[in-house]
């Protein structure tokens, strides 16, 4: 697909997404990478939009340069956002208590810790990126599992062979010591957030290398 019809794609779906007001978002293509500009009201908007974008077939990555202004009404100071980011993880049960620490500065969430599995940092983000006054958010930590296993490479094969959605016999496994190395190519972006997931769910493993290549 060439980047001018790629580009239109880009940009229809973004107009299709109700969650976003694509009005003053840019789009741009340059051999498959598209690069977001704009502005938009929340940072819940920023993310859908690269989440739309990354979903359209023949992306290959997203560059987001769309910058959140706040409307009047969603402004927050920075300790009335980390109260609410407090409280948002305190009430998730995938985020265990008092393994996560939290610093807000202009509206920007950082978060620091160690947690066992890459599902709970990813669960502490998502708690407190739809706040109300969160301009963006820093995940910064660290998973070290304490979860023992053998064979990381055996179980993680077998759960690309069990999705739908992961070509199985495009992609390279490497493990060793919790460190998993992705190799190969997949068809589509979202078919590398899945292995990349599917990996991280493998017991013991604490840090994921994706160098899966998006080929159409």
């Amino acid at each position: 697909m060439i980047d001018k019809d790629l580009k239109q794609h880009v940009q229809n779906a973004l107009d299709y997404e109700p969650g976003v007001d694509a009005s003053d978002v840019g789009v741009s293509v340059d051999e498959g990478v598209v690069t977001l500009r704009g502005n938009v009201g929340s940072y819940t908007e920023k993310i859908a939009a690269e989440r739309v974008a990354l979903r359209v077939y023949g992306v290959k990555a997203v560059a987001n340069d769309v910058v959140v202004r706040l409307v009047s009404d969603y402004q927050r100071t920075d300790t009335e956002v980390a109260q609410a980011a407090v409280n948002a993880l305190k009430w998730h049960t995938a985020v265990p208590a008092d393994h996560v620490s939290i610093t807000v500065k202009d509206g920007w969430i950082a978060l620091a810790g160690t947690l066992d599995w890459q599902y709970q940092k990813d669960a502490a983000a998502r708690a407190v990126r739809d706040l109300t006054g969160v301009k963006g958010v820093t995940n910064e930590i660290q998973v070290q599992s304490r979860v023992k296993t053998i064979d990381v490479r055996d179980k993680i094969e077998a759960a690309f062979k069990r999705s739908a959605e992961i070509d199985a016999r495009r992609i390279n496994v490497t493990a060793q010591d919790g460190k998993v190395i992705l190799s190969g190519n997949v068809h589509s972006w979202a078919e590398r957030q899945e292995a990349e997931r599917a990996a991280w769910a493998a017991p013991g493993v604490s840090q994921v290398e994706d160098r899966l290549a998006v080929v159409p």
